[in-house]
């Protein structure tokens, strides 16, 4: 059974559906990582290293950018991605 969910095939995170313990493995859609913290219900945990600045993408879609370097089996959530919609401060919308 399935602990998180992938929702596009070229997505670098997957969305846990169950709270993920640190060191248990994380499967989804056929790809695997184990975890270096806790992924609490409905974050999100890298599937590859991610560079500082790099594209997070869920839905296949970016949902911002890695706010310094990520592990691949860490969490990745508010603390560590800068969201680049609905920013006001940016003069977008």
């Amino acid at each position: 059974m399935s602990n998180a969910i992938i929702l596009d095939a070229t997505d670098n995170v997957a969305t846990a559906i169950v709270d993920i313990a640190q060191g248990e493995t994380v499967q989804a859609q056929g790809r695997s990582v184990t975890t270096t913290e806790v992924i609490p219900f409905g974050h999100k945990v890298a599937l590859c290293p991610l560079a500082d600045g790099a594209v997070i993408l869920k839905y296949g879609e970016s949902i911002g950018l890695a706010l310094g370097a990520i592990a691949e089996g860490a969490c990745v959530h508010v603390h560590n991605v800068d969201s680049q919609r609905g920013r006001g401060d940016r003069g977008d919308k």
